[in-house]
């Protein structure tokens, strides 16, 4: 029984460690993951067309990405997360 209780107080212990990290981690609005992702789009874009900034509301993050010129999915370049809460 000792064993079980044991395991079972690591798995909360880590389980509350990752929402932490998580929560810690991201941009504390998405006013601010907007900036940092248009901030970084002007200094890789170089005035191309190829380059953009979207908002992703399911995920509450900024993505920064760059069309491919041959019509196929867009590579994601960065990912800037927000506290949504």
């Amino acid at each position: 029984m000792k064993v079980m209780n044991l395991i079972f107080q690591i798995f909360v212990i880590f389980i509350l460690s990752l929402i932490l990290y998580f929560w810690l981690s991201g941009f504390k609005s998405a006013f601010e993951a907007d900036r940092y992702c248009h901030n970084e789009l002007t200094v890789k874009a170089n005035n191309s067309e190829l380059f953009g900034c979207d908002h992703d509301i399911e995920t509450h993050q900024w993505i920064l990405y760059q069309n491919q010129e041959n019509s196929d999915i867009a590579k994601v370049i960065k990912r800037y997360r927000y506290r949504f809460l």
